[in-house]
């Protein structure tokens, strides 16, 4: 299997996370996978950022579920970028696509999309919570999905086969040898985050992981030569 380099909210390491300028930025690096993050709109719309507000990383403030889609259009997300809906990063890059849920209602939206574009070879959707990750597989089939976790303990490996993912994303800094062994009974590919220098890509390589997520396109470029 070919080790994965996943551009984290695109290249969010050298452009605005989660624009369309990051994802074409990443796919042009040539980032095997890229991961985004959804939340649902006032309105029900499927917008790729990582807080649950805006304050962070637009010039607005608020909750994104108390904006409709235009209102979140009217922000600045960086450089000029505006906030883009999950269909947008669909047209504009061709890259595969981790897709990251924040909720179940985020979950069942975007379970609807996948299903009405065919996106199931393409899109693999993630989560930190268990519940979102059991619901898609309740409603979608099949899909590819993947248990993300920052501070977890041994049981991490129980807790996505419970839920049903065939993948676990997780913190580089609490990884051990024996959640990787776990991980490889389970018959479950692993990746570690975030990869953003050489003595963290060795680790992860060193650990034999399928992957990591990084936030800078050189570690796609460097890692051939750290195996």
């Amino acid at each position: 299997m070919n080790f994965l380099t996943i551009g984290h909210r695109g290249v969010m390491g050298v452009e605005p996370e989660n624009t369309l300028r990051s994802f074409v930025a990443a796919q042009h690096a040539g980032l095997d996978v890229i991961e985004l993050d959804l939340h649902l709109s006032k309105d029900g719309a499927l917008v790729v950022m990582h807080d649950a507000d805006v304050d962070r990383t637009t010039d607005g403030t608020g909750p994104i579920a108390e904006k409709t889609l235009a209102e979140l259009r009217a922000l600045d997300a960086g450089r000029g970028e505006r906030v883009p809906v999950f269909e947008e990063v669909l047209d504009a890059v061709p890259t595969p696509l981790q897709a990251e849920i924040k909720d179940v209602a985020a979950a069942r939206a975007l379970a609807g999309v996948i299903r009405e574009r065919d996106l199931g070879s393409r899109v693999e959707v993630s989560s930190f919570h268990d519940e979102a990750i059991a619901e898609i597989a309740r409603v979608l089939p099949g899909v590819r999905t993947a248990l993300i976790a920052s501070r977890y303990t041994g049981d991490v490996v129980d807790r996505a086969v419970e839920a049903g993912a065939g993948t676990v994303c997780l913190s580089l800094r609490r990884l051990t040898l024996e959640i990787v062994e776990r991980a490889r009974k389970a018959d479950m590919r692993i990746i570690g985050w975030v990869v953003n220098t050489q003595e963290q890509l060795r680790l992860a390589r060193a650990f034999g992981l399928d992957g990591v997520t990084t936030d800078l396109p050189e570690i796609k470029r460097t890692g051939r030569f750290t195996a």
